[in-house]
């Protein structure tokens, strides 16, 4: 009987304390926060999170020296030829072209900042013929042609871009240009490509050497194959010094961010010319810069009253419209060799030693001494052949009547023929539009006809660059 009611009690006991526990269990439900209660708990989920964050911390640190091992790898310097035969081509327009591996050595590059009839074909060929030197000759007129009637300002940047990528050897930017329809460019298509020496020489084609001193006979390179932009490239990774002569950038400033490219070690060659006898030469030139005449005079300020320089008796003909733009042309030229002369005189970071001003005139009155002195700026070295080939280029007697042909010349005499063809008036405009950079330059300024046509006087004066 005793045992009986000792049974029950204890089965009462239980019950209550099963009741008390899920009525606990009730509460951890709708109040987690309770469980704080219970420590073993609390110590049972730490550890399980120490365990799931070391795991992680321990992924982590895998996949990060994997990523690393794999970085160093494809940034390990490589022959630039190799690397160029061991993988296909990529253009800009391949995103594995972000990926290249860096060159081991920086390229010197060099651009020759000019315009139209300044001596900027001989200047370029100074460079065109030395055997260490990757020259590009005017690689911006296929923007100029593509994109016509666009205005000479408005292609500024496009150029730039340009720039951009031939100075890193990628070539594909020229596909850009291409007529729709058409082939694929190849060496032979780039402008000026048959009288380029890297493109008529060995081993892109048999017809000359890099290395021997000499003009291209356009006729003989014209037989040579046409090779793929792919090939040009490899070649041009060979050089380590890269010029490219253009007239279609029309002001330093527009280069700034290439110069401050820590990527670029880029330097400007300005050459700059009498702007009147840049004017006599684009009047004599005036057919074969129609479209480019167009182009420059479409950036004028329209807001601007110009009041043109007329002779009264004068009747006005065909041929006064096309000297028009010619000479007009010139405002929009000097302006913005205004401001480059300006930013030159009080020079930023981006330009410190990376500037040259060259005068075309100081080029032919003594070749020798400037060649020395521009190819110092751009760490080359002269040699006899180039300077005598300088030397014979600006000393010459024939007189091509091409406009664009490079010749044997009296440079002398060409630089001042001006003075003697040029009217009065169209002298007095060309002043008009140019007398802030001729004062900079060292040119002066004439009052009379006679004045002008008295070439026993000298109208150099020192220049303040």
């Amino acid at each position: 009987m005793r045992s009986n009611q000792f049974l029950q009690l204890q089965l009462s006991a239980l019950g209550e304390k099963n009741g008390v526990y899920d009525r606990n269990l009730k509460t951890y439900r709708n109040h987690p926060t309770k469980i704080v209660t219970q420590p073993g708990i609390v110590m049972k989920v730490l550890r399980r999170k120490r365990i799931v964050l070391f795991i992680a911390y321990f992924l982590l640190l895998v996949l990060t020296m994997l990523n690393l091992a794999n970085y160093r790898w494809t940034k390990e310097p490589q022959q630039c030829n190799l690397q160029m035969r061991s993988t296909p081509y990529q253009g800009r327009s391949d995103i594995r072209f972000l990926y290249r591996p860096s060159l081991a050595k920086k390229r010197q590059l060099v651009y020759v900042l000019t315009t139209w009839r300044s001596g900027s074909s001989f200047f370029g060929e100074l460079f065109n013929q030395h055997p260490e030197v990757f020259f590009l000759y005017e690689p911006m007129w296929h923007i100029w042609q593509k994109l016509y009637p666009g205005d000479a300002v408005s292609l500024q940047g496009a150029a730039r871009d340009m720039l951009s990528s031939l100075y890193r050897c990628d070539l594909s930017v020229f596909q850009l240009y291409n007529s729709p329809g058409s082939k694929n460019f190849t060496s032979l298509g780039l402008f000026g490509a048959t009288l380029n020496k890297v493109i008529c020489s060995y081993p892109l084609c048999s017809a000359y050497r890099k290395e021997v001193v000499g003009m291209v006979d356009d006729k003989v390179c014209k037989k040579c194959p046409p090779q793929s932009l792919q090939l040009l490239e490899e070649e041009c990774l060979k050089y380590n010094t890269i010029v490219i002569k253009g007239v279609r950038v029309l002001d330093v400033n527009v280069l700034a961010p290439l110069m401050e490219d820590p990527s670029l070690d880029l330097k400007v060659i300005h050459l700059v010319r009498d702007p009147r006898a840049v004017a006599n030469s684009r009047i004599k030139s005036r057919h074969g810069l129609i479209r480019e005449n167009l182009q420059v005079v479409r950036s004028r300020d329209p807001k601007l009253r110009r009041i043109p320089f007329v002779d009264p008796g004068h009747k006005i003909s065909k041929k006064d419209g096309a000297d028009y733009h010619s000479v007009g042309a010139m405002e929009v030229i000097c302006d913005r060799t205004y401001r480059s002369l300006r930013t030159a005189l009080n020079p930023p970071d981006w330009l410190k030693g990376k500037y040259l001003a060259v005068r075309y005139e100081d080029l032919v009155d003594n070749p020798v001494k400037t060649l020395r002195n521009v190819y110092k700026f751009a760490n080359l070295s002269a040699n006899l052949d180039i300077e005598s080939f300088a030397l014979n280029m600006t000393n010459g007697t024939s007189s091509s009547s091409k406009p664009f042909i490079v010749s044997a010349r009296n440079a002398t005499q060409a630089a001042s023929a001006w003075r003697t063809v040029l009217s009065i008036q169209q002298i007095k405009q060309v002043e008009e539009y140019c007398h802030h950079s001729m004062a900079i330059l060292g040119y002066e300024r004439v009052r009379t006809a006679g004045e002008a046509k008295d070439l026993s006087k000298s109208l150099l004066t020192a220049c303040k660059l």
